[in-house]
């Protein structure tokens, strides 16, 4: 299947940041409580490791992802985490440190693209590397490598028949959890059930983000491109998540 690079709501300017917010929390509040990330975190501490830190500097988090669950597993081993997002969701950034005293975040904009020098660690990425086109998802890869930081891209979702089909049930997905989103809001019950722009609008951008997800053949190529040196280490796969998929692809700096 042909990546389609078609638009999603939430990267829109104009689209209402509330409404960015309802989608990222909802995102937020599935990957922890279905423990989504939970297979990764062997790749996660194997690119600390070879870091050689146990600061993550977390891009493009929207309303903290599944990073909630994965600092609570990583914190025994003294591993910190700093969210970042271009649109930073404060709220959920706040109600996510609120419960984890390792996490912490930025409130100004970060830019994947080219990362602030002051925000060193090992970076991550969760469900939103395929929000770039190839010429900036190069950029994203590129900046690690210029600044010697290592970088975790992850994806949960490919460009399948299977995913695209669970894609296409989120919205029903969206109706249940909502009541179970913390910190509650009225305005989300408002735009979930009266005025249906929250699953709506979930459902479109989940579709895409399937059709938009590099595959496995892809990420390599963007490595060839970007890496010609050969000054990281690379690494790609695809695990098992309960019913779903990660993909995923790790690059620390080579010492030898």
């Amino acid at each position: 299947m042909k990546r389609i690079h078609l638009f999603e709501f939430e990267d829109l300017w104009w689209f209402p940041s509330f409404l960015r917010n309802y989608g990222t929390g909802f995102l937020q509040f599935l990957s922890n409580k279905t423990r989504m990330y939970n297979p990764i975190i062997p790749i996660i501490e194997k690119g600390l490791t070879k870091s050689g830190t146990n600061q993550i500097i977390d891009l493009g988090s929207g309303g903290g992802g599944g990073l909630l669950r994965i600092s609570e597993i990583l914190k025994e081993k003294g591993v910190k985490v700093v969210l970042t997002d271009y649109f930073p969701n404060i709220d959920a950034f706040e109600y996510t440190k609120s419960l984890a005293d390792n996490i912490s975040f930025e409130r100004e904009p970060v830019d994947a693209r080219k990362v602030p020098l002051s925000l060193k660690g090992f970076r991550t990425q969760f469900l939103s590397f395929h929000h770039f086109q190839p010429s900036d998802a190069k950029l994203i890869l590129q900046n690690a490598v210029s600044s010697r930081q290592g970088i975790l891209i992850v994806e949960a979702q490919e460009r399948s028949f299977p995913s695209l089909v669970t894609m296409f049930f989120s919205p029903l997905m969206v109706l249940i959890t909502t009541p179970f989103i913390r910190p509650f809001s009225w305005g989300r019950i408002l735009f979930t059930y009266l005025i249906p722009l929250v699953p709506l609008f979930v459902w479109w951008d989940g579709l895409v983000s399937s059709l938009r997800t590099y595959s496995l053949n892809e990420l390599n190529a963007l490595i060839q491109e970007v890496d010609s040196q050969g000054k990281f280490d690379w690494e790609s796969g695809r695990l098992k998540s309960g019913p779903g998929i990660i993909l995923y692809l790790l690059g620390t700096v080579r010492y030898s």
